[in-house]
């Protein structure tokens, strides 16, 4: 899975001369949470939603009006937006781009073609639906979660068991470190499903659910 495949493409951007109200309408127009900034052509940085919430007054203000609306006006984007900007490319793996984005705890990363230039956004609503589509949730059928040794030749005795069932999606993770047990989430479906938890189970598999 690639970031192009499931990114938003070709983006709404801001230029660093937008002022702050502006780029609040955008957000609240479109229901964004964050617009990168673009300046000749180049991805320069990124204001969220909070960064321009943040750089408004204070309800509890003594300027009038007139003075208000007036450092309103002059406020823009580049004073409030974040940079340099974390990324992603378009060709890398998702998985490696939502590890980027726990890593610097951030909820969505613009995106950047080949030639650097921005080609969209990955947001963890992206990376949820992907996740999703990979667990094969859509398409139905039986989960089962197992319980293996992590040696090889675990994954093939359990899809051994599985037959003539077809599975779907695949997904396993380390439970106990090296030489402890991997926990295998499988959905299945097709020939032999009704019965295919007592398979696994007489194979002397564990299955937790």
């Amino acid at each position: 899975m690639h970031v192009r495949d499931w990114m938003t493409h070709d983006p709404i951007t801001v230029s660093p001369e937008t002022p702050v109200m502006e780029a609040l309408r955008i957000i609240k127009e479109h229901g964004f949470r964050r617009l990168p900034v673009v300046e000749n052509g180049q991805l320069i940085g990124i204001a969220t939603r909070k960064d321009l919430k943040d750089a408004m007054p204070s309800k509890a203000t003594t300027l009038s009006v007139w003075e208000l609306n007036y450092l309103l006006s002059k406020l823009t984007v580049a004073e409030v937006m974040a940079r340099p900007v974390i990324t992603a490319t378009e060709n890398e793996y998702m998985e490696d781009a939502a590890l980027r984005m726990l890593e610097h705890r951030v909820g969505g990363l613009p995106v950047l073609s080949p030639s650097g230039k921005i080609s969209g956004v990955i947001t963890t609503r992206d990376v949820l639906r992907a996740f999703t589509e990979v667990l094969g949730m859509r398409e139905g059928g039986q989960r089962l979660t197992l319980d293996m040794p992590d040696v090889p030749g675990s994954l093939e005795r359990a899809t051994q068991a599985i037959m003539p069932s077809n599975i779907i999606s695949v997904a396993t993770y380390d439970m106990d470190g090296p030489g402890g047990n991997r926990r295998f989430v499988m959905r299945v479906d097709g020939d032999g499903v009704k019965d295919v938890k007592r398979r696994v189970q007489d194979a002397g598999i564990t299955v937790l659910d």
